[in-house]
This record gives structure tokens, sequence and C-alpha cells, in this order.
């Protein structure tokens, strides 16, 4: 198991400097003195509009980020520089016509399109400028610590060999809080429309190699996929120490999320919106403080839940439930985790409170070392 979490984080913005006040003495008359000063008062009045227009609408606050999934933060401008730089012809015209095919029905029209564009990641050098940009990003969102999960068997499935992905990857993650002020750990997430045995055979190679994986996650399409189609990989995982997360209670019933904890010994639960479907259960991960990694704009974008407003996160803070907010494939979803907050607050009226206690959860619930986690909390204001 592998953090990178030793280096410093950056400094803070530098503050705007007052403009120089004129000198009173070389006004040539009194009427210049007043249209200077008027002229003034004006400049001033449009800087403090644009700094105040410049503020977040939502304070950030440090966070976890612990449901992302380094594919699904390929921007379209992205694709279209990878796919020039390895000659890939993409069949799409323009930008335009790439995001017009953000519409998703449900999970697996959104699956189809992710793993075509997944087609422009070649090179280590393609993994490594995609980790890049979602960390430069995910510092601006407030994000101080990411659990990311990357799709070894969807690279390998097409040609690319594994070294090349995870070294790609890890190679960003090694220096992330030197360069970002965001310590991470890499996941290795499979694919629960595949096989066992293909998910068997990646983690054995991913162990051979020492990858610096810290855990592995479920997901893809998960209808028809339950948890306990993968009790043997879930088993050689703890085995090798490693941690254990899945997507369960999204698409899936609650009893999905039964299944996850029971068969595969989980210790986090991706999702698990559903749960609320089953008032023993709920019951059951509030006095077992299970975390769950809600994603509310993925969960609408993918029809998961019909509009923001009727989400159930407010039902699930009510009720007790350990949930952090995260952004799942935020390229594909309408937003990073400072657009998930916005708009929690904006549609559902989330209360300051309840944000420090979602960036709270976050981070008690990653797998951060302890270390890590009191210089989180203190940064948030607990001590």
């Amino acid at each position: 198991m592998e953090t990178y979490d030793d280096a410093p984080g950056p400094g803070g913005a530098s503050a705007l400097s007052d403009a120089p006040v004129p000198d009173a003495k070389q006004a040539v008359s009194e009427a210049a003195v007043s249209e200077q000063a008027a002229a003034e008062q004006a400049l001033s009045e449009e800087a403090v509009s644009d700094e105040a227009a410049a503020e977040p609408p939502v304070k950030l606050l440090p966070v976890a980020e612990l449901h992302l999934h380094i594919e699904g933060t390929l921007e379209p401008e992205l694709i279209f520089a990878l796919a020039e730089r390895n000659g890939i012809a993409l069949p799409y015209a323009d930008l335009d016509e790439l995001r017009a095919r953000y519409e998703f029905t449900d999970l697996q029209s959104f699956l189809d399109l992710y793993y075509a564009n997944m087609a422009v990641l070649r090179t280590e050098q393609d993994f490594a400028d995609m980790t890049r940009a979602y960390l430069q990003r995910a510092a601006a969102a407030g994000v101080r610590h990411a659990e990311i999960m990357m799709d070894p068997q969807a690279h390998v499935s097409r040609g690319v060999p594994l070294e090349t992905c995870v070294n790609g990857v890890a190679s960003v993650l090694a220096n992330s809080l030197e360069e970002f002020g965001v310590s991470t750990l890499l996941i290795a997430a499979f694919l629960r429309d595949l096989s066992e045995e293909s998910a068997l055979d990646v983690l054995d190679q991913l162990l051979a190699m020492n990858a610096p994986i810290a855990g592995i996650g479920l997901d893809s399409a998960e209808v028809g996929n339950p948890p306990a189609k993968f009790e043997r990989l879930f088993a050689r995982a703890k085995e090798a120490g490693l941690h254990r997360i899945a997507h369960a209670g999204e698409e899936g019933p609650p009893s999905y999320i039964i299944d996850a904890l029971e068969l595969l010994d989980v210790e986090r639960i991706d999702h698990g919106i559903r749960c609320m479907e089953d008032p023993d259960l709920v019951e059951h991960l509030v006095a077992e403080r299970v975390p769950l990694t809600v994603c509310p704009l993925s969960n609408v974008r993918l029809r998961a839940v019909d509009t923001l407003a009727e989400h159930p996160l407010p039902a699930m803070l009510a009720a007790g439930l350990n949930v952090s907010v995260n952004s799942d494939d935020p390229a594909y979803f309408g937003g990073y985790v400072d657009d998930n907050f916005v708009q929690l607050q904006a549609v559902l009226g989330l209360s300051e409170f309840d944000r420090v206690r979602l960036a709270s959860n976050s981070i008690r619930s990653s797998f951060a070392d302890d270390e890590r986690k009191a210089e989180l909390l203190a940064e948030l204001g607990y001590s």
C-alpha cells in the first residue's frame, strides 16, 4: 500500500494591492480634482465589484475526493489533443459534436461513450497528462486528498500494456502533494461486466509488478452483475493487504449494498443512494458508520435521480448516514467537487453546517494515514 503525502501544500493567493493616490498639489484646478476623485471612486467601485464577482459562490472547504474515475476526467479538449498527438481519427467532427453526445439516458449509454473515448490513451505520457489535468482542476476545487480509481482492464483489453497505464498515472501521483497540494492514492477498479477470471488475472499482474495501488474497486454496469460474482477477487485483495471498495446501490438494488458488505467485505460503498429503500439497511449503515461516496450530479445525469431537487442526500444526512460528496466522472457529468457543492447549495439549500459535515466525513472516510487526516481536519477547523 502506497500513499504520496510527504510535501507541504502550496501557499495561498496574493492579495490585490491598492491603486496609488494622486498628489492633490498636482491638480490644476478644483474641477480637475473633483473629476479625478469621481473617476477614482468609479474605478474603486468597479474593482470591488470585480473582486466580488471573482469570489466563488460557495466557500471552498478542504475535502477528500473518494469517488473519482481518472478516465472520467478526460475533457473534450484533451480528447482531441491526445487524438491528434497519437494520429487517431475520432468519430466526432469537432468539440460541439462530441459534447452533444453527453446526454445520457442511463448508465450504459454513458459507459459506451466513456470506453470509446479511452481510445486516445496510448502512452505513459497520455495517462500522465490526463492525471495532471485532473489534479490541477481538483486542487482548484478544494480537494486536498484524492483516492483515484483507474480501470486497468479497459486498457489491457485494447492492447495497452498494464505497465503503461499504471506508470503513467503513478508518475504524476508520486509528486501530487508537492506539485498540487493534493495527497493521493491509486485504486485499481475492476469491471463487473467482465469475468472474475479476467479481474483475478489483472490483479495478479498488478501484485507481481508491485504496482503502487492502495486498494481495489468494482465499477461499470451494476445491474445483472451482483457482488457475489467477485468474492474470490476481493478475498485475494484482502489477503494482499489492499483496501476494498465497490459500487453498489446506484442502479442496483439495496441488496447489492448488503452483499458488497457481507460477501466482499468492502470498507466503503460507492454511491449507495438506494439504501434509503431499506430502513433496516440504513440503520445498519448508520450504526457501523459505513462510508457512502455520493455523486449528486452524476446521479442526475445518469437518471438514477430525476432532478437534483429530488436527490436523497438531505434525507441521507438527516438519517445520520456517513456520506460524502464526490464528482465520479466530472468531464461527463457537468462538474467537479466544487460544482457539486455549488449546485447542492443552490438547489437544496445545503447549509454551512452540512457542508462542513460532508467535508469532515470525506476526510475521516479516506484511506489516508492518521497524520494526513489530522492535518486536513485541522484545516477544516477540527482539533
